[in-house]
């Protein structure tokens, strides 16, 4: 965790504008990188456009701050993938959703499926 909070600070720092359309990508590029054969290099097309098509369907029903930070995460190292910006935004999200619901310790509050159940305790009673 601790390694990844300077990619983090320098994502949420980066001048990266965050705008309504998914950003354009030379995945040309990442798929050339990534590919040991002419199948490799098909296949990594294929799930680069799969990819694209789902971010371009989506992209408005996720956060900003996490389109800013994935986007520029995803751009580290100068390859970028629709494929790892998708991955981000969706674990981005499931977080999200996970810190919604999740019980506050200090009151109980939260969504009651996930609510811990207490175990019973009979106290003086010896066996």
């Amino acid at each position: 965790m601790l390694l990844h909070l300077p990619i983090a600070i320098l994502a949420m720092l980066s001048p990266i504008p965050v705008s309504d359309t998914v950003p354009t990508f030379d995945t040309v590029k990442e798929c050339r990188f990534e590919a040991g054969s002419v199948v490799d290099f098909d296949r990594c097309s294929r799930d680069e456009a799969v990819a694209l098509r789902q971010l371009q369907q989506a992209w408005t029903k996720f956060a900003g701050t996490d389109k800013k930070t994935c986007v520029g995460e995803t751009a580290i190292g100068g390859f970028v993938s629709y494929v790892e910006l998708l991955t981000c935004l969706e674990m981005a999200s499931d977080v999200r959703k996970a810190d919604h619901n999740a019980p506050d310790p200090g009151t109980g509050t939260g969504e009651p499926s996930q609510q811990l159940a207490q175990p019973e305790v009979t106290v003086g009673v010896r066996h």
